[in-house]
């Protein structure tokens, strides 16, 4: 390249070193080393409380804690959905699924504690036939340790014995009544009791039984259950609280009952002699 000077001699442009900052960086194509990004987390157990017979049923991936990111900080909250069948290490119940939520970390271990339930989607599809009616309800109620929970019911009405009809409707005004049952002992379960004693309840499921039985003087119904329960609100986070529900089923050796002692009966007078 040559440029006319006010001399008018040719000669080469020679340019800085400095003014051209493209040739000081390295090549545009070389990127950093890749770093396998699981080198930098760490596994934390997963425990159930003491109400179901698998207490440790899991285990969570999370970053290793890093400057102001502490790891337990983020693992709080976390809800983990498992089968009730797993839970129990009953199959008979695998159509049921429960949600967890972690409320504390000690250790590598995630405390959890109850945070909803449901029921699988092919065991409500092979509930619902033609020819029945549906009949739903749902409430909320408040425990007595301040949990507010959303009960939702479902239930499907059934032949009478000896029908010959082939459809078994009900009718709006029998719908009305038994939803007013369901609600009515819905209410009554979620209010006479904490929490704990809920989720029993909600697990062994006696109660659907107990809403087909009291519904069937209005209009026999079949397949009554819990569908599903939301917490809808919380009580002010308690380490104590939540240490009852993982330590309170625990076995304790209380000893063997022993046979009561009888006295010997002696006759007045006789010196002890009988």
């Amino acid at each position: 390249l040559f440029v006319y000077r006010l001399d008018c001699s040719k000669r080469p442009l020679t340019m800085a070193i400095g003014k051209n900052k493209r040739l000081t960086k390295s090549k545009k194509g070389s990127r950093k080393k890749a770093v396998d990004p699981f080198l930098k987390k760490e596994w934390y157990k997963l425990i159930a409380p003491s109400i179901f017979a698998q207490k440790d049923c899991g285990k969570t991936l999370i970053t290793k804690t890093q400057g102001t990111k502490i790891a337990s900080e983020y693992l709080k909250g976390r809800v983990v959905e498992l089968s009730l069948a797993d839970l129990n290490k009953n199959e008979a119940l695998s159509y049921r699924k429960i949600k967890l939520c972690v409320e504390d970390v000690q250790g590598y271990n995630c405390l959890m504690n109850f945070h909803g339930m449901d029921m699988t989607r092919d065991k409500l599809c092979s509930l619902i036939r033609k020819k029945q009616s549906i009949i739903e309800a749902n409430v909320d109620c408040r425990t007595t340790d301040g949990y507010i929970v959303r009960l939702f019911c479902i239930a499907f009405t059934k032949p009478q014995d000896n029908q010959i009809k082939a459809t078994c409707y009900a009718q709006s005004a029998q719908s009305r009544a038994i939803r007013a049952k369901m609600v009515q002992i819905m209410s009554e379960l979620g209010a006479k009791g904490d929490l704990k004693s809920l989720v029993k309840e909600l697990i062994s499921a006696p109660i659907g039984e107990q809403i087909a039985r009291e519904a069937s003087g209005v209009f026999p119904i079949k397949d009554c259950y819990i569908r599903k329960v939301k917490v809808l609100k919380k009580p002010k986070f308690d380490v104590t609280a939540l240490m009852e529900w993982h330590n309170a089923d625990e076995a304790q050796d209380v000893g063997q009952a022993v046979a009561p002692v009888v006295e010997e009966t002696t006759l007045a007078g006789s010196g002890g002699r009988l």
